[in-house]
């Protein structure tokens, strides 16, 4: 049986094998505690310092402020947690989106199970927050503003620009949950005001189980991981390869970010010119990353995904598959539950080919019309 067709970019990516080499070299050789005083753990130290500056400068920061975490969902959980339990902090209230990642709104909703306020703002039909909306939401009690760089569901780019210019406005710290949007599209920490940023390897080929928080100068958070406090107070030996592979990652995405943003803009419009089913786009097409392509098709109420055993894609996040449940996103944009369980999420990127879109378009246009055949 062949393998299917890759087109799940959004839950991870591929492993760049130029990364796996960058890697190579810190697992039987290389396996030194950075923080060891001799001569193995010198060089493990100078690996993570070096990746700890390419990280660093794919946003613009300082590489000290840095910290390395297992993904973006521990650093999500840092940046909520850490901030509204920070020593003298005496604001209670979170702001976010009722699109963001589990990994946030779940956090955030702990955080309000034990004295802190939430509040969630909605988005408009196309995904994207009005900044109207969001302006009226904020207040001089509020901590904290969450709100995701590139949805990992429907693909779109949020204001951050604005959206931190209005959080700063009323004093509130700014974080962005980047781990769809770092090393795909230009995050600047100044130029959009940011505070604190979640960054994961994974979704742009780098390994699995290492992510990074860039937290801003004199942005103060509690550890949340307590122990020999390294990286500033995220305890834990840290894993030199694949910090060492997250930095190569994002050494080869500040380089190819042009390319792998026109090389997915084109195979989108191909997908697109030759899905010959009636469909919908969910998400604003332009302000979208576009290797993310969400869709659903109107009359459909059944899931599509055992229906295409060529193609591993999948009807919303990784996360929510799990459950079950109909993506909170979707439904977020005014899709009914049915419709939402219907839609595919169809993801690609730098290992994509034309021919993998060719046939991902033939295995969906029979998909969808067989089913609308057997509902008619």
């Amino acid at each position: 049986m062949s393998m299917p067709i890759y087109l799940d970019y959004g839950a991870t990516t591929p492993l760049d094998p130029a990364v796996a080499a960058a890697m190579e070299p810190w697992g039987v050789d290389g396996f030194g505690n950075p923080h060891s005083a001799h001569m193995w753990g010198y060089k493990a130290k100078a690996a993570v310092e070096r990746a700890r500056e390419q990280v660093a400068g794919l946003i613009n920061a300082p590489a000290e402020t840095i910290a390395f975490t297992s993904g973006a969902t521990e650093s999500n959980n840092w940046a909520l947690k850490g901030l509204l339990t920070a020593p003298g902090q005496t604001r209670r209230r979170i702001v976010t989106l009722a699109t963001e990642h589990s990994s946030v709104l779940e956090t955030a909703q702990y955080l309000a199970g034990i004295g802190a306020q939430l509040t969630i703002v909605p988005v408009r039909e196309h995904g994207l927050v009005d900044l109207g909306d969001l302006e009226r939401a904020l207040g001089e009690d509020v901590a904290l503003v969450s709100v995701m760089a590139v949805n990992n569901e429907i693909g779109v780019v949020q204001d951050l620009a604005g959206i931190g210019r209005r959080a700063h406005a009323v004093g509130a710290v700014f974080h962005v949950d980047a781990a769809q949007g770092f090393g795909k599209l230009p995050l600047d920490v100044d130029v959009m005001g940011i505070d604190l940023m979640s960054v994961t390897a994974h979704k742009i080929y780098g390994p699995k189980g290492v992510g990074a928080l860039y937290r801003r100068p004199f942005t103060v958070i509690t550890p949340l991981l307590h122990g020999g406090g390294q990286e500033d107070g995220r305890s834990g030996t840290l894993p030199t390869a694949l910090i060492a592979g997250l930095g190569e990652a994002a050494r080869i995405a500040g380089e190819r970010m042009a390319a792998d943003l026109a090389h997915a803009l084109q195979l989108r419009e191909r997908l697109l010119a030759g899905l010959s089913v009636l469909h919908r786009i969910n998400g604003d097409l332009d302000r979208r990353w576009p290797g993310n392509l969400n869709l659903s098709f109107p009359g459909l109420v059944m899931p599509l995904i055992q229906q295409l055993p060529g193609l591993a894609i999948s009807s919303g996040s990784a996360c929510a598959s799990v459950t079950g449940r109909a993506s909170h996103v979707l439904t977020a944009l005014g899709l009914p539950e049915p419709t939402a369980k219907a839609s595919l999420r169809l993801g690609f990127g730098r290992f994509t080919t034309a021919t993998d879109i060719d046939t991902a378009v033939t295995l969906i246009n029979a998909a969808v019309q067989r089913q609308l055949e057997e509902l008619a």
